[in-house]
């Protein structure tokens, strides 16, 4: 279990990297308004979200704003060194994708930010949803790649693991008034903490058309941090008990097919872990994937 590592050179920080990972029963969650954004005091600076938004909507008319969980740390317990007794409390507030887009993906973003080594107080003025991302090995033992649509939001046309956003919509929270079945804290924390892994489910069947029966041994192992406009993402890595060229042919009929433009498969001894650590991976991963695309 490893803490936060971070690199002039490297495009990620890693905030938090759990290697064997983590089950259902090893994560929770503490959702407070405590974790939601703070705004900043700069009002010009603040009035440029809606300006972002505004222009983002009118040239992407298929643009929606939606509430989304908000990253605002964590809290690592180790007990006694074995993977069984570790236990991570993810600290959760709310957000929302045009706050995203005007502070995150502001071309001003790292004005946002608050000089400091500790994550939560240097991001405390951006939205920093928090995306997850999963790392599907196929019984052929490959990985799930693919390479995003021209007609999305957040870095169209790059190669990424299947993934998205936890929904706090899906557990009947639309802001931190809850409804009638969300009644105690406990059981709030307890519903948001199984969205974290329902949601991971969901976006792999909804992304690449597997159905839910394929997938299995689903755990949580880290969250990192893009050095480019501070974005947290939560990744599990799941098993898949189909091979590579059962996926590809469900892929053509995926009920989210249309947010890429291609699925890869890509041999396990690339080593997913080099994504994390080595400044190289990206461009040698592109140049791998274009080759083969040629080679179709």
């Amino acid at each position: 279990m490893e803490k936060a590592l971070a690199s002039a050179s490297l495009p990620f920080k890693l905030l938090l990297s759990c290697p064997s990972g983590l089950s259902p029963p090893q994560v929770s969650v503490a959702f407070d308004v405590a974790y939601d954004r703070i705004l900043h005091q700069d009002i010009e600076l603040e009035n440029s979200i809606s300006e972002i938004w505004d222009q983002k909507v009118q040239d992407n008319k298929s643009l929606y704003n939606g509430t989304k969980f908000r990253y605002g740390g964590h809290n690592l317990l180790c007990g006694d060194g074995s993977n069984q007794d570790s236990h991570v409390c993810l600290h959760l507030g709310l957000t929302d994708y045009r706050t995203f887009m005007g502070t995150n993906l502001n071309p001003q973003w790292e004005k946002f930010l608050v000089p400091s080594e500790d994550d939560s107080i240097r991001c405390q003025h951006t939205s920093s949803p928090l995306g997850n991302g999963a790392i599907v090995e196929t019984s052929d033992r490959k990985i799930i790649v693919l390479q995003r649509s021209t007609n999305v939001g957040e870095f169209p046309g790059h190669y990424v693991f299947p993934g998205g956003h936890p929904e706090p919509q899906e557990i009947g929270i639309t802001s931190h008034h809850y409804g009638k079945d969300l009644t105690g804290s406990e059981l709030i924390n307890k519903k948001v903490s199984q969205e974290m892994f329902d949601s991971i489910i969901r976006e792999v069947v909804e992304e690449i058309g597997v159905p839910v029966s394929t997938l299995c041994n689903t755990v949580f192992i880290g969250i990192s941090r893009r050095e480019l406009n501070v974005r947290p993402t939560a990744f599990f890595s799941i098993k898949c008990s189909l091979e590579s060229k059962e996926i590809q042919q469900l892929y053509l009929s995926a009920q989210d097919g249309y947010e890429s433009t291609q699925l890869y498969a890509v041999s396990l001894m690339m080593q997913v872990k080099v994504f994390f650590f080595k400044k190289s991976w990206w461009s040698q991963w592109r140049t791998k994937l274009r080759k083969e695309k040629k080679s179709c």
